[in-house]
């Protein structure tokens, strides 16, 4: 199953979670045609932005789309993970170029200094003209080095952008996609723990909890992630600490596309152009880039769209 897990440290400023994406995963992959499958790099970042992003939504509790997107100047143009409030996740790439074997984040992305990381919450109930917020941040440490991998350059956001310390472990293969975060929680009052009532070794405790967990879960190699159950992982990493394991959420692969927002999409254009289109190829085909989806309008469908009154059913189906 596709599961993810909440947890707390008992009594420390810690909490986590750790997400396991199987079938929903293999359902993700299989959405592309045959001869259109990604290398072996691009599904394995493309695995590890759906986790990441995942427990990113489950972290924030928004109602709400979170997009995860990393884009630059390398071969792959632009990689996409986007999550609903409910966990249901879809992601994508755009390859304008030749990918290496073996080529990490940096060749992928951002060979000459130019990728950066993008997350966007887009509100269900979005005003008209209010625009969905947006964090960006460069590729880079704040001493100018590149980042290479997918968990440093999302801590480096959360950091940078959140002001939260995060440690993230992420490994995903064409049968699973996981990742754990660990993230400090801050405490009110935390500038006087004294005025808390607590002992000086109380105080030692909490100000230091994040570093000693964080260092055990940098300890959890990707083959152990990939291959153990959640709970077993918890164990081995944490089996001196008093973790409360909560219920766990079941995340899906499920992609927003439909008719009528192509139907949109193509109203966009202008009859005169979609006619055109349909003149010189007998039909507008549209296809979905995250799922895999076709859908077809004829000379009828198109004449309708622009006749009919808004979100009249039209006679297609997606292929």
């Amino acid at each position: 199953m596709s599961e993810l897990h909440k947890f707390l440290f008992e009594g420390l400023p810690v909490r986590g979670m750790l997400v396991r994406l199987e079938q929903s995963w293999h359902e993700l992959l299989s959405r592309r045609s045959a001869g259109k499958e990604f290398p072996p790099e691009v599904r394995e970042l493309l695995g590890q932005m759906s986790a990441a992003s995942t427990l990113m939504q489950a972290n924030i509790k928004f109602k709400g789309s979170l997009l995860l997107q990393m884009a630059g100047d390398g071969p792959l143009k632009l990689a996409v993970a986007e999550v609903q409030p409910d966990l249901s996740f879809r992601a994508t790439a755009t390859l304008v170029g030749a990918v290496v074997p073996g080529s990490d984040l940096t060749a992928l992305i951002n060979p000459h200094g130019q990728g950066r990381c993008a997350i966007t919450l887009d509100p269900q109930d979005r005003l008209p003209g209010q625009q969905p917020y947006q964090g960006i941040v460069p590729l880079r440490s704040d001493e100018g080095q590149p980042l290479t991998d997918i968990a440093s350059a999302l801590e480096h956001y959360m950091l940078k952008s959140e002001q939260l310390e995060t440690r993230l472990v992420l490994a995903a293969n064409d049968s699973v996609a996981a990742g754990l975060l660990i993230q400090r929680i801050p405490l009110q009052g935390e500038g006087n723990l004294e005025g808390l009532g607590l002992s000086e070794a109380e105080q030692i405790e909490r100000l230091d909890a994040f570093n000693r967990i964080s260092m055990l879960a940098a300890t959890l190699k990707p083959e152990e992630l990939l291959g153990l159950a959640p709970q077993e992982v918890l164990r081995r990493l944490f089996w001196q600490e008093q973790v409360r394991v909560f219920e766990p959420q079941q995340p899906r692969f499920a992609c927003s596309c439909s008719r009528q927002r192509v139907s949109r999409m193509i109203q966009g254009l202008g009859e005169q152009e979609a006619t055109e289109v349909v003149a010189e190829q007998g039909a507008v085909e549209v296809g979905c880039e995250f799922c895999g989806a076709t859908y077809r309008f004829d000379a009828v469908d198109v004449a309708a769209l622009f006749t009919a009154t808004p979100g009249a059913a039209q006679h297609e189906t997606p292929q």
